[in-house]
C-alpha cells in the first residue's frame, strides 16, 4: 500500500466461535458476465466479418492509388509509352478494387451506413471514367506525339517544320471524335462525383481537411467537364482557323501591358499574317503610330478620350480599345483601320502582350533582334524582364536621328521566336509552347476576334474572345447566369497619358458584401494602388527613357446590371483634380461606376465605394463571377462575406466562388 493510506477490510467475518473458523471462498456468479461476454463475442463474430472484406478493400485501394500516382507521373512528364504502360495496370488495380468492393455492397441499404457505402461504389465508378477519359486521350494524342513534343513513338517525324504543321492541321479533325468520347467519360466522372454530399463529411478529421477536399475535388472534375464541353467547338473550327483548306488572313495586335488600356494594353504595333494550311506567313509589320498616319481621312475623338486622354482631340486606330469587351473594340478597331491607306480584308484580329513574349523567351531562350538582346531575365534598370525593357528603350526613348527599323521591330522579334520554334525537333520546345499557349489563353494574355460566327462561337466558349460575359451570348462559358442568384465585378483600369507606369503600380482589390433578409447585397468595395518606385528622367532634352510618371488611371467598375452607387471617395476630375462622385450609367449589360485618378511614383492611392445590387438566391448561397482584366497579373483579391474575410487569392483568371 502506499504510504499514508490505510488498508480497510471490508471481509464479512462470522460471529465469534470457540474454534477458529476457516473464511468461505466467495461464489462467483458467471452470469453476471456471461450474458454481456457473449453479446461482446457476437458483435465480435459480426463486426470480424463486416471488416474483412474492408482490409482487402483498404489494401486494394492503397494499390490503384499507388499505380495512379504513377499514372500522373508519366502524364506530368508527357511520356505517352509510360502513360499507355500505367493505364493499364491501374485499370486492372481498380477492377480488382471493385471486386473487393463488391462484398460490401449489400450493406448500402442499411440506415446511415448505406450512403456512405454508395459514396465509395460512386467514387469506383467515377474511376473508371476517368480512366476512360485518359485512354481516348492517349488515342488521340498518340498520332501527334511528335507535334505536341510528347515522349513516345510516333510516324509524325518526316519533312520540315512546315509539312509538319501541315500535316498536323490535316489530322486535327481527327481528333474531334476522340474529343467528344472524352467528354462523354468525363461527363459520367461528373455524375458520379456530383451524387456524394460534401455536408455529410466532417470538416476535418484531426488536421485533415476532409469536407474542403471533397468540395476542391468535385470542382475539379465540374471545371474539367465544361472544359471539354467548351473547347469542342474550337477544336471543330481550328483546321479552318489556320486556313485549311481557305486560307485565312490575321492582323495581330501587340498590346503594352506596361501602359494598361482596357482591353489589355496600349496598341503599339501590328503584324499580317497569312495562314496557309496551318503555314504562317509574315506578310508586313508596322509601327501603329505609321498606320495612324497614313489614314486618309480623321475622326473627332469620343466623350471617352475627350474626358480622361491629355491634349488629344482625334480619335486615332491605337487607342481605338476603349471598350472592355474585345469583340467591342474591335469592330471599332476596325472602322478606323478601313480608311488607313493599304489596309487589306482580314479574317480576324489576334492580340497578343509582353507576358506572352516573356514566356516564349523563357522557353526558346534569349534573342538577338536588331543588335540588341530579348530575353526573359530580369533587368536591374527597371526591375522588368530584359524583354520589356528593350522594347520599350528601342522604341520610346527619344533619338536626334529618325529610327526606321521602329515600325517593324515586334514582327521581325514575332517572326524570329516562329522560325526558332518551328525550325527544331518538335520535342524539343512544341510540348511546353503547347502548355504555354492554353496558359495565356486562360489568363487572357492571348484574345481574339473572328468574322466567321461559328469561329466568333467556338472563341467564346473557350474563353478566348475577351468578352464581358452576359447571359445572352456568354452564359456557357462557366456556370455563370445573369439574373440567377450571381453577383459580378469587373474592374478595368486604363492608362491615358501615363507613360509606361503600370509597369511599376500594383493593386489590391476588397469585395466585402453583407447579404441582407431581402436578397440586397450590400458591397463596400475598396482597390488599392502602390508605386513604390521613384520616377524616371521624362525630360526631352536629356534623352532619358521615360517609363515611371504620374498613371493617369480611367478606371470603370462593372457590376451587376441595375445596382445603385450609394457613396464612392477618392476619384478627382481630370479637368482639375478636385475630388467628384463617380458616374454611373448602363454599358454591356452591366451597371458601371465610373472614375478618374492619379497615382504618383512613391505614392499610393485608394478607391473607395459602397453600392448595393439586387441579387436573388434560392439556396442561401453567395454565387460571385469576377472577370479578370487582359494584360493585368495576379492582382490580389480578398472577398469578404458579411464581415468575415472567405477568400483571398491573386487574380489570374476569370473566377467563380460559391460561399
Amino acid at each position: 500500500m502506499a504510504d499514508g493510506l490505510k488498508k480497510i477490510d471490508l471481509t464479512v467475518e462470522d460471529p465469534p466461535q470457540k474454534e477458529i473458523a476457516v473464511k468461505k471462498p466467495r461464489k462467483f456468479y458467471w452470469s453476471v458476465i456471461g450474458v454481456p461476454l457473449a453479446v461482446l463475442l457476437l458483435v465480435a463474430v459480426v463486426v470480424g466479418i463486416l471488416l474483412l472484406p474492408f482490409g482487402g478493400i483498404v489494401q486494394s485501394a492503397k494499390t490503384v492509388m499507388g499505380s495512379g500516382r504513377e499514372l500522373g507521373t508519366a502524364a506530368k512528364n508527357q511520356d505517352l509509352e509510360k502513360a499507355k504502360t500505367a493505364l493499364s495496370q491501374t485499370r486492372n488495380d481498380l477492377t480488382k478494387l471493385r471486386d473487393e468492393y463488391g462484398k460490401v455492397l449489400y450493406l448500402k441499404y442499411v440506415p446511415f451506413l448505406g450512403a456512405y457505402i454508395r459514396d465509395g461504389e460512386h467514387l469506383v465508378n467515377a474511376g473508371f471514367g476517368a480512366l476512360e477519359a485518359t485512354q481516348k486521350a492517349i488515342e488521340a494524342l498518340e498520332p501527334n506525339a511528335d507535334l505536341l513534343g510528347l515522349k513516345g513513338t510516333s510516324t509524325f517525324v518526316a519533312g520540315s517544320a512546315d509539312d509538319r504543321i501541315q500535316t498536323a492541321v490535316k489530322t486535327m479533325t481527327a481528333l474531334t471524335p476522340k474529343i467528344n468520347d472524352m467528354a462523354i467519360a468525363v461527363d459520367r466522372v461528373r455524375s458520379e462525383v456530383d451524387a456524394i454530399d460534401p455536408d455529410r463529411y466532417p470538416k476535418s478529421i484531426g488536421k485533415t481537411l476532409v469536407r474542403e477536399r471533397i468540395e476542391s475535388a468535385k470542382d475539379v472534375v465540374d471545371n474539367a467537364a465544361n472544359l471539354f464541353v467548351n473547347a469542342q467547338p474550337l477544336l471543330i473550327n481550328l483546321p479552318k482557323l489556320l486556313g485549311d483548306p481557305k486560307e485565312k488572313r490575321y492582323l495581330v495586335l501587340f498590346q503594352n501591358d506596361k501602359e494598361l488600356r482596357a482591353t489589355g494594353g496600349f496598341i503599339t504595333a501590328y503584324a499580317q499574317f497569312r495562314f496557309v494550311r496551318g503555314k504562317a506567313i509574315l506578310e508586313k509589320a508596322d509601327d501603329i503610330y505609321a498606320l495612324d498616319a497614313s489614314r486618309k481621312k480623321t475622326t473627332p475623338a469620343p466623350r471617352e478620350i475627350l474626358t480622361f486622354h491629355k491634349g488629344v482631340y482625334n480619335f486615332n486606330i491605337r487607342d481605338s480599345n476603349l471598350s472592355p469587351d474585345f469583340k467591342e473594340s474591335m469592330r471599332t478597331f476596325e472602322s478606323l483601320y478601313e480608311s488607313a491607306s493599304g489596309a487589306e480584308p482580314i479574317d480576324g484580329i489576334w492580340a497578343v502582350d509582353t507576358h506572352v513574349l516573356v514566356e516564349a523567351l523563357r522557353i526558346l531562350g534569349s534573342m538577338n533582334v536588331y543588335g540588341r538582346e530579348f530575353s526573359a531575365d530580369i533587368d536591374k534598370r527597371c526591375d522588368c524582364p530584359k524583354a520589356v525593357y528593350e522594347l520599350e528603350d528601342y522604341s520610346t526613348r527619344p533619338v536626334g536621328y529618325v529610327r526606321e527599323a521602329r515600325k517593324d521591330i515586334i514582327g521581325v522579334l514575332l517572326q524570329s521566336i516562329l522560325q526558332k520554334a518551328l525550325g527544331v525537333s518538335p520535342s524539343q520546345y512544341w510540348g511546353r509552347l503547347f502548355q504555354m499557349v492554353i496558359a495565356e489563353i486562360n489568363e487572357k494574355h492571348v484574345i481574339a476576334y473572328f468574322h466567321d460566327p461559328d469561329a466568333q462561337k467556338a472563341a467564346e466558349s473557350f474563353n478566348l474572345a475577351g468578352r464581358i460575359m452576359t447571359a445572352s451570348e456568354t452564359a456557357t462559358l462557366l456556370t455563370y447566369q445573369e439574373g440567377q442568384g450571381w453577383d459580378y465585378l469587373h474592374v478595368n483600369n486604363s492608362n491615358m497619358a501615363g507613360a509606361k507606369a503600370n509597369m511599376f503600380v500594383n493593386s489590391k482589390v476588397t469585395k466585402d458584401v453583407t447579404v441582407g433578409g431581402d436578397g440586397v447585397l450590400t458591397t463596400k468595395l475598396t482597390i488599392e494602388y502602390k508605386n513604390p518606385y521613384p520616377g524616371s528622367d521624362c525630360g526631352l532634352e536629356s534623352g532619358g527613357l521615360c517609363l515611371n510618371a504620374p498613371l493617369r488611371n480611367w478606371v470603370r467598375v462593372y457590376v451587376p446590371v441595375q445596382s445603385t452607387l450609394v457613396e464612392s471617395k477618392g476619384v478627382a476630375s481630370p479637368k482639375d483634380g478636385k475630388p467628384v462622385s463617380m458616374d454611373t450609367y448602363e454599358s454591356l449589360g452591366k451597371t458601371v461606376f465610373e472614375g478618374f485618378m492619379i497615382v504618383n511614383p512613391l505614392g499610393t492611392a485608394r478607391l473607395d465605394l459602397t453600392y448595393t445590387s439586387k441579387i436573388s438566391s434560392s439556396d442561401r448561397k453567395y454565387r460571385l463571377l469576377i472577370q479578370k482584366q487582359p494584360g493585368t497579373d495576379k492582382e490580389e483579391y480578398t472577398i469578404k462575406l458579411n464581415g468575415r474575410e472567405r477568400k483571398k487569392f491573386p487574380l489570374q483568371t476569370d473566377t467563380e466562388l460559391v460561399l
